[in-house]
C-alpha cells in the first residue's frame, strides 16, 4: 500500500467515523420521538386543573450553594412555590466565600435550630441548621467547604423524607416541575431515580422567583447553548429512557430514592461529575446483583438554570463535563459487557466510551487530518469539500430534528421571531461552535488522561434574567 492508499484509508476511517456518531444520534432522535408520543398520549389530562391523589411520596429538595449570593434569593422563591403536596427545602450552604449565608438569612429570616440528624453518608461538619421564621419547611445547612457532592451528602444526612431531589442553586424550577418528576415513582414502583429537562434561563424574565416569560438570550454562546440542551435533553436522555439505559440525570434536576443512593454510599467526592458517575454506579450495582430498578428521563418538568456567557467560564465547564464523563465511566467499567449489563452495559455504556469519551479526539484528528491532507496535496479539493460538507451537514441535521421535535411537542418558543433565530443557530453552530466545543472538550479528556487535578469550579453568575420580589 503506497502513501495515497494509505491516506485515503485513513480518510474513510474519519468519514465512517462522522457517519456513525451522527447516525447514531439520529436513531436515538427517532427513538425519542416515538417514546414522546407514547407519553403525550398517556397525559391527555394535563391540561386539568392539578389533582393530587394523595400518595404523592413526601420529597426533599436538597441545594448546593457555592458562592450563589446573585441567584440564591431567586431560586428559593421559585422552589417555595411548588404546587406539591410536601415538601421540604434545605439549602446547604457549602462554605461560601461571598455573601450567600447573608442574603439567605436575612431574605428568609433564618434562625438558629439545634435539629439533630444521623450522618448515614460521609460529609465535611456542619457548623449549623437554621429555619426560616417566615417558611416551617425551609432549612439551611451552613458547613464546611468539600463541594459539590460533599454538599449534596450533607443534605441527604439532614433530610427527612424518603424522596430528595438536587436542584442547582442557580436553577428556577415551574411551578409543576415537582409533581410531573415524581409520577415515575407512583406509576412504576421499582423506580429509583427520575429527571427531568433543563431549558436556558438567559433571556427569559423571573420576579420573585416566579418564571414570568420565556425568551431566548441575545448572547450568542448561551444561545447556542439553548440548542444544544434541547438535542442533548430530548434525545440524548428520552432516547435511552425506554430501554432503562439512561446514563445521565442532570444534577440540575433529579429525584431520587433516598435508601437506594444511601445504599450506593452517596455521591462520590473525588469526582467532577458526581451526578452521572451515581447514575452509572446505580445501574452497575442493580444490574450485577439482579435487583429490579427503573431509571427514567420525564421530558417536560422543566428546569430553567443560567448558561455561561463568556468564552472563558464556557470553556471550563466544558472541560469539567469531559473530565466528569471520563471519570464516570472509568470507574464503573465493570458494567461494560457485563453478561447481565443488559442495554445500560451492551448498548449505553459503549456509546458514551466511543461516542462522547473518545469521540472529542476522534473529531478534531478527523477535521485536522482532512485540512493538513488538503493543504499538502494529500487529497483533492472535491474529497476535501466532501468530507467537510458531509461532517457540518449531518450535525446540523440532527440539531434540526431535535428542534423540530421540541417544536412540535412542546412549543416553549412560541414566537415567530424566536424560532427563527433558533433556526439560524441551529445552522451557525455548526459552523465553529460544535468545533470549538470539540477542542474544549479534547482539552478535558487530556486533563483526565494526564491526572490533572480537578474540582467543582467556579460559574460567574449575572442573573440578568432575574428581578427582585
Amino acid at each position: 500500500m503506497n502513501g495515497a492508499d494509505a491516506m485515503l484509508v485513513v480518510q474513510w476511517m474519519f468519514v465512517g467515523f462522522f457517519v456513525a456518531i451522527n447516525v447514531g444520534y439520529i436513531a436515538l432522535n427517532l427513538v425519542a420521538a416515538v417514546a414522546l408520543k407514547r407519553y403525550r398520549d398517556a397525559n391527555v389530562l394535563e391540561a386539568l386543573p392539578d389533582l393530587y391523589s394523595g400518595l404523592e411520596p413526601p420529597v426533599s429538595l436538597l441545594v448546593p450553594a457555592y458562592n450563589e449570593e446573585s441567584t440564591i434569593d431567586a431560586s428559593v422563591r421559585s422552589m417555595l412555590q411548588l404546587r406539591y403536596p410536601q415538601f421540604e427545602l434545605i439549602v446547604i450552604n457549602d462554605g461560601s466565600r461571598d455573601g450567600t449565608m447573608d442574603t439567605l438569612k436575612r431574605a428568609f429570616d433564618l434562625e438558629l435550630f439545634p435539629r439533630a440528624y444521623w450522618p448515614l453518608i460521609e460529609a465535611k461538619p456542619i457548623r449549623g441548621i437554621y429555619r426560616s421564621r417566615r417558611y416551617p419547611d425551609l432549612r439551611v445547612v451552613d458547613k464546611e467547604n468539600g463541594g459539590k457532592a460533599d454538599a449534596l451528602n450533607a443534605g441527604i444526612n439532614v433530610s427527612r423524607y424518603p424522596l430528595f431531589c438536587g436542584v442547582d442553586a442557580d436553577s428556577i424550577l415551574e411551578a409543576n416541575s415537582l409533581r410531573r418528576v415524581a409520577e415515575p415513582f407512583l406509576n412504576q414502583p421499582d423506580t429509583i431515580v427520575s429527571g427531568g429537562t433543563i431549558r436556558i434561563a438567559n433571556g427569559c424574565e423571573v420576579e420573585g422567583g416566579f418564571l414570568t416569560k420565556v425568551g431566548l438570550p441575545r448572547n450568542v454562546f448561551a444561545l447556542f447553548q439553548v440548542v444544544e440542551y434541547i438535542r442533548a435533553f430530548l434525545f440524548g436522555r428520552l432516547g435511552w429512557s425506554p430501554l432503562n439505559a439512561v446514563l445521565i440525570i442532570s444534577g440540575a434536576f433529579g429525584l431520587f430514592r433516598k435508601d437506594a443512593v444511601i445504599a450506593a454510599n452517596g455521591y462520590r467526592h473525588k469526582t467532577i461529575g458526581e451526578d452521572m458517575e451515581l447514575i452509572v454506579r446505580m445501574h452497575r450495582h442493580y444490574r450485577l446483583h439482579r435487583k429490579p430498578y427503573q431509571i427514567t428521563y420525564v421530558p417536560d418538568p422543566v428546569c430553567y438554570t443560567e448558561a455561561p456567557e463568556t468564552f472563558k467560564v464556557l470553556k471550563n465547564q466544558r472541560v469539567r463535563w469531559q473530565r466528569g464523563l471520563c471519570e464516570s465511566l472509568t470507574a464503573n467499567l465493570s458494567l461494560l459487557f457485563h453478561p447481565r449489563g443488559g442495554a445500560p452495559g451492551w448498548l449505553a455504556f459503549p456509546f458514551m466510551l466511543l461516542f462522547e469519551l473518545a469521540g472529542p479526539l476522534l473529531e478534531v484528528l478527523g477535521y485536522a487530518f482532512v485540512i493538513f491532507a488538503y493543504l499538502l496535496g494529500g487529497i483533492s479539493f472535491q474529497a476535501f469539500v466532501i468530507f467537510m460538507a458531509l461532517a457540518i451537514s449531518l450535525g446540523m441535521l440532527l440539531s434540526v430534528s431535535a428542534l423540530l421535535l421540541e417544536e412540535i411537542s412542546f412549543h416553549v418558543y412560541d414566537k415567530p421571531g424566536q424560532l427563527a433565530l433558533l433556526i439560524v443557530a441551529v445552522i451557525a453552530e455548526n459552523l465553529g461552535y460544535r468545533q470549538l466545543n470539540s477542542m474544549w472538550r479534547l482539552w478535558g479528556l487530556w486533563k483526565w488522561a494526564t491526572g490533572t487535578q480537578g474540582n467543582w469550579g467556579t460559574m460567574t453568575r449575572k442573573a440578568a434574567w432575574s428581578k427582585p420580589t
